[in-house]
């Protein structure tokens, strides 16, 4: 009997245990899973989204090997771009027990509705949410399943910086979705030197009328940038480059970018009517990139027949579609590994007593962390493509269509990935290969600008609310020819002063600037503290004799050298008079002896070789001594009459008189010049001399010779005097070490050319052992490139007699620039400057 009744017992133990066992897997496949969606039914977005979800969930339920019988449903609700109003929708979904909810489109929104995801911990899917502060760190359960505007500012600075543009205009819709799109443009533009040098935000309410939006494109107009980059919603996208059109910003010159908010109005309303067409010919366009492929091409005429025509499909539409496969997909992984639809509730929540609120009802999805990890680790194709999330949580391989609009429609003219950059080829076929982001790489088509042009435009105009540049020259004391301030007045003149004139003067539109005196009038200023006052923004730029050296471009930006200029050594010199021993001069006391050895050597040599077969060179031994000293020196003229016999003797005496011509040549030459040309002669051989010594060392007072010689060349400080004019110069040359004046004098090439021009007792000595030149300086680009009037238009040093002359500039303390074309006579050639664009 005990027996039988362990067995009863052991047999009800198993089928409890297999029953609870079968119990735990239909729990975990229910019959039905609940979603939710929540976006603006009516705009260009939600009108896509809403089919593209039901066609969806319809073809999830209709495809067996997903969810294995357990069927979607999908609840919908509006949250009419209302942060508020998405709140209360969302919450609603607690009714309904969803572990999903797909959406919302608004990053507004997005930010309210993911603190509620993150308390219930259920996943939200955004296809259209692109802010990119809406991160995982913040709201884990936050997932996004389009591609964040992150990349896509990434993409417009590439395109600004292709087109070799260095600031743009940005409008921008006031609120998260504009503001942090605006602040991720730029970081991306800072990274290429680039930068927005105005942004103007317009609130997001309809309140904003014609007159508020003009006031704001009057304000744009004022600025010198003409690329104007415009992040909005669509309503207010339009109603800008309507007014724009009005005021004349859409014409030639002009640049506007817009964002994927006018693709997706593009794709899904096309054709627009003719005057909204009107208003943005020759705008850019960003367009999420999709890939094409057979599903996409069928869905794409699946959806022509959903709609008759009468609704376009954009990415926004793809990727909802998508997103309801990602929680499919997700889904299926979830049941498989155990988990189970249950809710709890928040015991944090007060109690519903005495409330009509019945927060009570509010519960959390209890394995929505593990439904959240399948999300991220889905990976599957869909209509978008490759759905796959990074280490980031964001969309792998992000790209971009860049498309023009003209005509009745748009143009692709390339693509941008943050694979490869730029390029006129699909990302798909750039991926297969190994990236490649050099400049020569990055190429786009054609664009058709505003104006209906294909001159890409500079990008930028002479600012209308410009300021002066405040110009700092030098009050030079000597060699005044090259700057000079005219007494009593606030002008300047020189050969710097020309030379500067002469460049603004070519341009087509006029400068405004300053010329502030620095210095006290009675020493050469120090060109350092010069260079030091424009670092501090008391100066814009200096104009003047301003060498360029390294210290220096270390923290400024100089323009190219207009004047060659290098420091040299001058000394004074003595003149070596002809006498009687002059013929001994041509070659020194060692080369005298070394040459007369050398005829020794030789006849010796000639003699052992034939005084044994010769008879010339045979017989007593005083009569042997004197034909070899005859024989040699014989050679001298070529007179020799000893007969050589020997083959060998023959063909040192071949080689023999070939040293001699070189010898008689070399002489004879020397001889000539020295009875002909005046001969000078100094002490100082040049720096490296002047270093071995310890006598005194001239230098100009201001100038960067006295740096050099003291850290470059470690001369003592001690050794070295400042001079401060061409007359000090004489009078210390003159005077020499001895008598209290200097051995030698160190300045630059153009003071030294204009010091000797009138003075004849003193030369340079040696070679020019610096390499640099003068140039203007500012902590911008203002940079002068001087061609030659040549085909290839190579870059020399400056002479005013050149037909060509390049000027371009940019101030990175973000207040002044010029750049412009050159001219000749009525020829006009522009160039595009490599570093930057105007700033005024």
């Amino acid at each position: 009997m005990n027996a039988v009744r362990f067995a009863l017992c052991l047999f009800l133990f198993c089928v409890l245990f297999s029953s609870s066992g079968y119990s735990r897997n239909v729990s975990s496949r229910p019959a039905a899973v609940n979603i939710g969606a929540i976006f603006t039914f009516e705009s260009t977005i939600g009108r896509a989204a809403k089919i593209a979800i039901q066609e969806a969930v319809k073809d999830v339920n209709a495809n067996s090997s997903i969810l294995h019988g357990t069927e979607l449903k999908i609840h919908m609700r509006n949250s009419n771009c209302s942060g508020f109003l998405g709140l209360a929708e969302g919450l609603k979904f607690t009714e309904n027990d969803v572990i999903a909810i797909i959406g919302p489109q608004s990053s507004v929104v997005a930010h309210i509705i993911s603190h509620v995801a993150n308390e219930l911990q259920v996943p939200l899917l955004s296809f259209a949410a692109t802010d990119p502060t809406l991160n995982s760190l913040q709201f884990p359960f936050f997932v996004r399943t389009t591609q964040s505007d992150f990349y896509q500012m990434a993409a417009i600075s590439e395109v600004v910086d292709h087109y070799g543009w260095k600031q743009v205009t940005a409008i921008f819709i006031d609120n998260d979705y504009g503001r942090n799109g605006v602040s991720a443009l730029g970081d991306r533009l800072a990274e290429r030197r680039c930068r927005i040098s105005y942004k103007v935000g317009i609130p997001p309410d309809s309140g904003v009328n014609r007159g508020d939006i003009t006031d704001i494109l009057v304000k744009v107009a004022l600025m010198e940038s003409r690329v104007v980059i415009v992040h909005v919603y669509p309503d207010m996208g339009f109603k800008i480059f309507s007014m724009a059109n009005h005021l004349e910003m859409m014409g030639n010159g002009w640049v506007w970018i817009a964002t994927d908010w006018l693709s997706s109005v593009l794709d899904s309303a096309s054709p627009l009517p003719s005057e909204t067409m009107d208003s943005v010919q020759g705008v850019l366009v960003l367009r999420q990139h999709t890939p094409d492929s057979d599903r996409k091409r069928a869905f794409s005429s699946r959806w022509h027949k959903l709609t008759g025509g009468s609704l376009g499909l954009h990415s926004y539409g793809l990727y909802a579609y998508d997103s309801v496969w990602l929680i499919a997909h997700a889904l299926d992984a979830f049941f498989n590994q155990g988990g189970i639809i249950s809710f709890s509730n928040d015991s944090r929540l007060p109690s519903g007593e005495g409330s009509s609120l019945h927060l009570e009802a509010i519960s959390i999805f209890d394995d929505g962390k593990l439904l959240l990890n399948n999300i991220l680790q889905s990976d599957f194709v869909g209509l978008t493509g490759r759905i796959k999330f990074g280490i980031d949580r964001s969309l792998i391989l992000p790209a971009y269509d860049v498309i023009n609009v003209i005509g009745t429609g748009y143009r692709r003219i390339g693509y941008w990935s943050n694979y490869s950059g730029l390029s006129i080829t699909p990302p798909e076929t750039l991926y297969t290969k190994p990236p490649n982001r050099s400049s020569s790489n990055q190429n786009l088509y054609n664009a058709i600008w505003p104006g209906d042009t294909l001159l890409t435009p500079r990008g930028w105009a002479f600012a209308n609310n410009g300021k002066q540049l405040r110009i700092g020259v030098p009050i030079r004391v000597s060699f005044r020819e090259f700057v000079s301030q005219v007494q009593g007045t606030d002008t300047f003149k020189g050969f710097c002063i020309d030379v500067f004139t002469a460049a603004v003067s070519l341009l087509p539109y006029p400068v405004q600037y300053q010329f502030i005196p620095f210095g006290d009038g009675k020493e050469n200023p120090s060109y350092t503290e010069l260079v030091n006052k424009i670092t501090t923004g008391f100066f814009d730029a200096a104009v003047g004799d301003i060498a360029i050296v390294t210290k220096r471009t270390k923290v400024l930006d100089f323009t190219q050298p207009y004047v060659a200029s290098g420091l040299v050594v001058v000394a004074p010199f003595r003149k070596l008079n002809s006498g009687a021993w002059a013929f001994l001069r041509p070659f020194s006391a060692r080369m005298w002896i070394v040459t007369a050895c050398f005829f020794l050597v030789v006849g010796l040599v000639v003699w052992i070789l034939e005084h044994r077969i010769n008879d010339d060179f045979r017989g007593p031994p005083k009569r042997q001594i004197i034909t070899v000293l005859w024989f040699s020196l014989s050679t001298l003229f070529f007179a020799h009459r000893e007969n050589t016999m020997s083959t060998l003797a023959r063909f040192v005496l071949l080689i023999w008189l070939f040293v001699v011509l070189i010898i008689n040549s070399s002489y004879t030459a020397s001889l000539t010049s020295i009875f002909t040309v005046q001969q000078l002669s100094s002490p100082i051989k040049g720096i490296e001399s002047l270093k071995e010594s310890n006598e005194p060392i001239g230098y100009q007072v201001g100038s960067f010779a006295e740096y050099y010689l003291r850290e470059e060349v470690g001369i003592s400080k001690s050794r070295l005097v400042a001079l401060g004019s061409p007359e000090a110069y004489a009078n210390a040359l003159q005077l020499g070490p001895e008598k209290g004046g200097v051995a030698a004098i160190v300045d630059e090439l153009p003071y030294v050319e204009l010091f000797l021009s009138r003075q004849c007792t003193f030369r340079i000595v040696g070679q020019e052992f610096t390499k640099s030149g003068w140039g203007f300086v500012s902590t911008c680009f203002l940079v002068h490139l001087f061609f030659s009037h040549s085909k290839k238009q190579s870059i020399t040093a400056l002479d005013l007699n050149k037909e060509y002359m390049f000027l371009c500039c940019i101030d990175r303390n973000e207040k002044f620039s010029i750049r412009s074309g050159f001219t000749k006579k009525d020829k006009i050639s522009k160039k595009i400057c490599p570093y930057s664009e105007p700033t005024f």
